[in-house]
Formats: C-alpha cells, structure tokens, sequence
C-alpha cells in the first residue's frame, strides 16, 4: 500500500500539529506521503522500545518529525553513551551507527540503509594507519569520527569538528597525525601551535565549495551572514564570518539571530534550523550528501519492522575502537 492510500482522515488529524510546524519546509503536496509514515514509525517506536538518533543532515521529515534526539556527531555520540531504551536507530551514516554500537554494545543498534557510507571513511583504512604509525613513530593518532570503526581502533583518540583542536591539544605533545580530512587538519592547524600530520581525505560534499562561491553569495545577498563547515577548504572558511561545526552553526544563528544567514553544509541544515526560526532568510547553496540522503522514512519504518540492519562489529576491533571514542567523550 502507498503512503498516499494511507493518509486516511484518522492520520490527516493525527498529524495536522506535526505538520503545522514543518509547514515553512514541506510543501502540502508533499505531506500525504509523509504522515502515513511517520504516524506508523512513532507507533513502532512504542512498540519496540526504541529511540531514535538524527544527524542534522537528514531531511526535516526525519530531524523533526520522528527523531528523539538530533545533533552532530559530537552530540550524538554523546547522547548514544546515555540511551536508555533498547533499540537504538541511527538516522545517518554508517559511521554513525557503529558509533552508536560501540557505546552500546548490549543494545540493538539499526541503520535503515547499510549502504549509506561516508567519502571520507571511505579514504583511509587500518594499514594506512599503522604505516602512518611507522613513518612517524610516537606520534599520536587523532582521528575524526568520520572513520570506520576498524580504523578508531587503530587510533589514540577520536574527535569531531565541534572539538577537534580540544582534543589535539589535550594530548599535550608537540605533534599529531590527523585523519582523515585534510581540509579540516589544515584549519585545526591555523588554531593551534602543535604541528598537524595530515592525511588527505575529503569530503565530498564540503570540498565542492570554494572561495568563488562565498563571494557570490555575498554579491547576490548583500548583509548575508556566512557559515561554513571546518571540513571547507581553508581559502572558503577564510571568507566566512565564522566556521564550526553544524551544531555551533545551529548555536551561532539561535544567539546572534543575524536578519539573512546562508549555512555553507550540505543541504537539509539550513532546513532544519529554518523550522526553529521561520523569521531569518536563510539562502540554501545545495551541496547534496548523496550517502545521508539514502535514509528515508520508508527505510526507518521497515528497519522498525523487521528490525535490520542491524549493526555487529568485531569485539576485538570495538573494544580498542570503544577505547578511543571514550577517550574524545572525556575532553571538554
């Protein structure tokens, strides 16, 4: 059955107030093959006892009508440490998800699309790391949560862009290797005297934006306010107003309230914080995370279903992977 053969009156008034909300971002046309979904999945939820996690990538169907806690990496790793409920289901990448499990090991942990993986991840496996380890004996490894749980566990420490130069300077030593984006190696660089070894992965979304692009903008929207991803180049973040991660870009638009604000990230944040605040424009350049973009609400529903995927992971490789997350969550 579609979810438009779904939409039956009961749905309609049980999500009318949902939709009130996220009316700004949805278009009516679309909501019949929301709601139906949705409904279904909070109910499943109950059932299930389950919780679900929602990176600020994901649309704002997802991130406000069905999510239980949101955030960036930081915050959901976080957030996965303290769940209570049993059934854990990770709204992002697969990363993400191992992430979740790895501080969870007890629990069920789904993603609703096994396939939904991370160019950065995908740039650097465990041996890259262990010959990096050779190259430059003694030197730390910093790695960024965008990495497979294989390679967290060749690691020292994680970090995510919202605290990423905490953690390298927690480690009070002259040097680091940094993995694996190397455009945010390079800004973590420009905000500390330690010295960054750096490979040379990247995002595929962020690295597509360049310093033409912000200027642009500034022509096109005379007053915007600019805020970009520290996974940018450094030549884009140093056109920006300001640069953090997507939950500092969140924090800076709820404080500073600027009158038009353009969110240089993949595309579904400037929807999800335009919600929280209808009275801001927000200009929306698209850069389209083809990966977050796999998880939708159909998916979510029949991971609920049929409980998969569920994600496993080698307990030799999670315990010391377990290890260098832990290590990034006392950092503060």
């Amino acid at each position: 059955m579609s979810a438009h053969a779904e939409y039956t009156p009961a749905v309609a008034a049980r999500m009318a107030p949902l939709y009130g909300r996220l009316s700004c971002v949805i278009p009516a046309f679309d909501w019949p093959g929301f709601a139906p979904d949705i409904d279904a999945i909070l109910r499943l939820k109950r059932e299930r006892d389950a919780v679900i996690l929602a990176h600020n990538y994901q649309t704002p169907e997802i991130f406000h009508g069905i999510a239980d806690i949101t955030g960036d990496s930081l915050a959901l790793a976080r957030e996965a440490a303290r769940v209570e409920a049993s059934v854990i289901v990770l709204c992002g990448v697969h990363f993400m998800a191992e992430t979740a499990k790895l501080l969870n090991p007890a629990k069920t942990v789904l993603i609703p699309d096994a396939a939904a993986g991370c160019s950065l991840a995908e740039s650097i496996t465990p041996e890259d790391v262990r010959l990096l380890r050779r190259r430059y004996p003694g030197v730390p490894v910093v790695t960024y949560v965008n990495t497979s749980a294989a390679v967290k566990a060749e690691s020292d420490i994680c970090c995510t862009s919202g605290n990423a130069v905490r953690v390298v300077e927690s480690l009070g030593v002259p040097r680091v290797i940094f993995i694996p984006d190397g455009y945010l190696a390079a800004n973590v660089a420009a905000e500390t005297r330690v010295e960054i070894i750096a490979w040379q992965g990247a995002c595929e979304v962020h690295e597509r934006f360049g310093p033409g692009d912000i200027r642009q903008l500034r022509e096109a929207h005379p007053g915007v306010v600019v805020l970009t991803h520290p996974e940018c180049p450094p030549e884009v973040v140093a056109e920006a107003d300001f640069a953090g991660s997507t939950a500092a870009m969140s924090d800076y638009v709820a404080q500073q309230r600027p009158g038009r604000v353009v969110l240089v990230t993949e595309c579904s944040m400037s929807d999800n914080v335009a919600v929280r605040f209808p009275e801001i424009d927000f200009i929306r350049p698209c850069n389209l995370c083809p990966h977050m973009k796999r998880i939708t609400l159909p998916k979510i529903r029949r991971a609920l279903e049929t409980m998969t995927e569920a994600v496993e992971l080698d307990p030799a490789v999670a315990g010391r992977a377990r290890t260098a997350v832990e290590r990034m969550l006392e950092v503060r």
